[in-house]
């Protein structure tokens, strides 16, 4: 008997000869979606992919499905890029869809007539949710690649009208799989900038597939969310974008965006130019009318008004004067109250003021004045009196304990 396998060996094989092929394994796929579902649970995209002969089915997981920037429908052509393999548990042959993006003319526009439609029916675009811009910006973020055209047209414009606006870039991938999520990471870098006045989101032109990144609904919902307000330049005039209709402003191409954004400094200086020139004017008729006023006023009323003003200005000087007397007088009263006080001190203190109540100091043959305890016998003294003057002998000197008073009364 022949050696077998089961259905799960043979489909287990099948994928991994499928796997092995390389062709398999970095696919796009053209085709048209039918049977379109998501699951409402898991968030995963099932759908089918046909053309005139033949279909396919392919899935799409959630992590992949939530980063689409439209919305996928029945009928719609598009483009899936991903791999093929085997579906071991059904035996199917499907596409696994890594990105995926409307192909052709008509399968944008039913994306973005869709996409308008559902975000326009949220308030995304309504009026009154648009904000003015600053008039005199001092700091506005960029968010464009930093080698486009865009870039440099940008740069000229502003730095020509108004110079004093300094510009801070968030370099980003305008096209390609990657510009989505590097534009929504610059719009929310530039936006938690406290410097940054207004976000200005720029691209030069290019084809309607080089532009679609802009449809994407993560953007246009990062740009509703912003702080600053937003200004769409996005390709030329002629094209128009989900961003441009969610931005609080719209520019048809970069440089019409850069002189929307900064004022013309040319302008501005002829506006202060103006505003200095009236000021003049009015100043001039002011004091026109004010000397018209006074030379029609009649002498005699000119006269009483000086007359009032003199006699006011005589009764101030007469206070003045009066308070200054009546300071100085006071100021006098206690320095010779200071001074009377001052003098009856020194005189208490007079030591020959004691020889006049009939003391007498003793002195050596220096005149200088010594106690009694430091005389010796024989020795030359003088006493001093009031008025006059006795030449003495010291006989003895004692110091038996008599009362001291008493000795010096007799000494004397």
């Amino acid at each position: 008997m022949a050696d077998y396998i089961d259905v799960t060996a043979l489909n287990r094989l099948a994928r991994q000869v499928l796997a092995q092929c390389e062709p398999l394994n970095n696919l796009i796929v053209c085709g048209e979606i039918s049977n379109f579902t998501r699951h409402y649970k898991s968030g995963h995209l099932y759908f089918t992919l046909k053309d005139a002969n033949a279909s396919v089915k392919a899935v799409m997981f959630r992590d992949k499905a939530r980063l689409l920037n439209f919305e996928p429908q029945n009928g719609m052509m598009v483009l899936v890029y991903g791999n093929a393999t085997l579906y071991e548990r059904d035996g199917a042959f499907q596409v696994y869809a890594d990105y995926m993006r409307p192909f052709g003319a008509g399968a944008a526009q039913m994306a973005f007539d869709a996409l308008k439609k559902k975000l326009e029916a949220e308030g995304l675009f309504a009026p009154e949710h648009k904000r003015s811009l600053p008039v005199m910006p001092r700091c506005i973020g960029i968010v464009t690649s930093k080698t486009g055209a865009a870039l440099k047209d940008v740069c000229q414009v502003m730095g020509r009208r108004w110079p004093l606006a300094k510009l801070m870039l968030a370099p980003v991938s305008v096209q390609g799989l990657e510009a989505e999520s590097s534009i929504l990471d610059g719009i929310r870098a530039l936006d938690a900038r406290k410097e940054v006045d207004l976000i200005l989101v720029t691209r030069g032109g290019g084809s309607k597939e080089d532009l679609w990144v802009f449809n994407s609904e993560r953007i246009a919902r990062a740009a509703y969310a912003c702080h600053k307000p937003v200004v769409s330049a996005v390709g030329h005039e002629i094209d128009y974008t989900i961003l441009d209709y969610v931005a609080d402003l719209r520019a048809p191409t970069p440089s019409a965006a850069a002189e929307l954004c900064v004022p013309d400094q040319n302008r501005i200086r002829s506006e202060i130019y103006s505003f200095k020139q009236n000021i003049q004017n009015s100043i001039q008729s002011a004091w026109q009318m004010c000397y018209n006023r006074l030379s029609t006023a009649r002498p005699e009323q000119a006269m009483r008004i000086q007359r009032n003003a003199l006699g006011a200005k005589k009764q101030k000087t007469d206070d003045c004067s009066e308070q200054i007397t009546r300071t100085a007088q006071n100021a006098l009263a206690l320095k010779q109250s200071a001074l009377g006080a001052s003098a009856g001190l020194a005189s208490s203190l007079n030591p020959y003021a004691v020889l006049s109540r009939g003391y007498a100091m003793i002195m050596d043959e220096a005149a200088v004045g010594i106690p009694v305890r430091e005389l010796h016998p024989g020795q030359n003294i003088t006493l001093k009196g009031d008025g006059a003057r006795a030449h003495c002998t010291v006989n003895a000197v004692d110091s038996d304990g008599e009362d001291r008073n008493e000795k010096s009364s007799k000494i004397l």
